[in-house]
């Protein structure tokens, strides 16, 4: 995404990415790199059962994968891994559900990323959500998310910080957090004791040395 593509909506999951490091972010959503390793690997397969799509109802809640999702005003665009839809007394209400490997972290990347999900599903159905939880494998339970509002202002903050990076077309410096940088699949390509320099032409040159 250049800043003549400014306008295209953000990926949900990109502020995930913008939160644990706005310059992995970035790296992927505006340089277009990318690179596998053991954790994003196991998250793919994690992901594999919610991606087939469909729903179903139990007990009174209907449960639906995959379900897409969107939001004019913060220009949003995504997939939430699971939402279930109760009855009330009022109407369904939405409870996003995102599933991810390990377990629950420090930082606060993932229950932003659950939270625009909530702000996309209030956007949609006209109706508050409340609260959501985020499943984590390692430990194979919910833990519970309301989305109050602090953590509705850091999302919406990090829409807005994400968008100006991307409208800009410059890859901002590494985090400050360097002990997120051992976890991440970008390492070899970020090069975080190096910047100011694009990693996409740095890769490319690499490349056509190695092929020459």
């Amino acid at each position: 995404m250049s800043g003549a593509e400014a306008d295209e909506p953000i990926p949900i999951s990109a502020l995930q990415h913008a939160v644990y490091c706005l310059r992995q972010a970035a790296l992927i959503h505006l340089e277009r790199v990318w690179a596998e390793n053991r954790f994003t690997a196991e998250g793919d397969v994690l992901h594999a059962v919610a991606d087939k799509g469909g729903s179903r109802k139990a007990r009174g809640v209907r449960r639906v994968l995959s379900l897409p999702l969107a939001s004019q005003r913060l220009n949003l665009t995504g997939v939430a891994d699971l939402v279930e839809f109760a009855h009330g007394p009022d109407g369904e209400t939405a409870f996003p559900v995102e599933y991810k490997r390990g377990k629950p972290k420090l930082h606060r990347a993932d229950e932003v990323q659950l939270c625009a999900q909530a702000l996309c599903l209030e956007e949609m159905t006209g109706r508050p959500v409340e609260q959501g939880a985020l499943f984590y494998a390692q430990t194979r339970r919910r833990v519970t998310v309301p989305f109050d509002a602090d953590l509705r202002g850091l999302t919406e903050a990090a829409v807005v910080e994400l968008a100006e990076v991307l409208a800009s077309g410059k890859t901002p410096p590494p985090t400050p957090h360097r002990a997120r940088c051992r976890a991440c699949s970008l390492i070899d390509l970020c090069r975080p004791d190096t910047v100011g320099r694009p990693v996409r032409a740095w890769r490319d040159r690499m490349l056509d040395k190695a092929l020459s």
